[in-house]
């Protein structure tokens, strides 16, 4: 059986201290084990505080972000071994922001990939298409090249490894989000090309989460779908009592 993910995306949020405190408010919010897995996705310098400050609850850890080099001389960077050496488990890759803001394409992300994974993090491989592909009728096409020149390269086995997240880029931060009926079309899409690229179990067993302006409000009519294993979330992972009302919603 597949896992059922809520996961933060804190962005560029929170000083390290309030980091630290937001953490620990999600924490002691969460007095019974949930019924999927909660992850915090926070800044670089975050990671090995807020790694100690969920330890001995069902909190994960994730960077929001690694370097596609293994080390060296690429000051400012971080690499995947560093992120693992804080006790993270987890990377966000693929985010939209990323591929927009600093030009990260597909033969970037694919050796991202391959780099965490060699580092034993799971990637949270982001997905999804801009206002201009949707409103073309593109965006199966754009989600399909996305996963084959970035991850379709790995074995069956490292595949199994991977979280997705679809993220309409047009609903991150707008305040638009997919109707629940949009988000479960395009996840069974996603989930019939791994079906037809790496077999039907696998398939059955890759969580996709979904991504982009999802809250409180309309988390529950998002999850119910069949395909939508669970979500990355902005804004409202922000809020402690925010993210709890998602993470119950699951």
């Amino acid at each position: 059986m597949r896992k059922n993910i809520v996961a933060g995306n804190w962005k560029m949020n929170t000083t390290l201290q309030q980091g630290v405190e937001l953490a620990l408010e999600v924490k002691n919010l969460l007095t019974e084990k949930p019924n999927c897995e909660i992850v915090l996705g926070v800044p670089f310098v975050h990671l090995a505080s807020v790694v100690d400050a969920v330890k001995g609850s069902s909190i994960s850890v994730s960077a929001e972000n690694c370097a596609d080099k293994e080390s060296g001389a690429y000051t400012g960077e971080v690499s995947a071994a560093m992120v693992r050496s804080t006790g993270a488990q987890y990377v966000i890759l693929g985010h939209s922001e990323r591929r927009a803001y600093y030009s990260e394409t597909n033969d970037i992300l694919k050796e991202k990939v391959l780099l965490a994974l060699k580092n034993d993090l799971k990637p949270i491989f982001c997905i999804g298409e801009v206002k201009a592909e949707r409103e073309a009728g593109t965006q199966n096409e754009v989600v399909k090249t996305q996963l084959e020149k970035s991850v379709f390269n790995l074995s069956s086995e490292d595949f199994g490894k991977i979280v997705l997240a679809y993220e309409p880029v047009w609903a991150i931060g707008t305040g638009l989000t997919a109707t629940p009926e949009q988000a479960q079309q395009m996840h069974a899409y996603i989930r019939g090309l791994i079906a037809e690229k790496y077999g039907k179990a696998v398939a059955e067993n890759t969580s996709i989460l979904y991504g982009g302006s999802c809250n409180a409000q309309n988390a529950a009519s998002l999850f119910a779908n069949a395909d939508v294993d669970g979500g990355l979330i902005g804004g409202a992972s922000l809020k402690a009592a925010d993210f709890k009302a998602i993470i119950d919603a699951r």
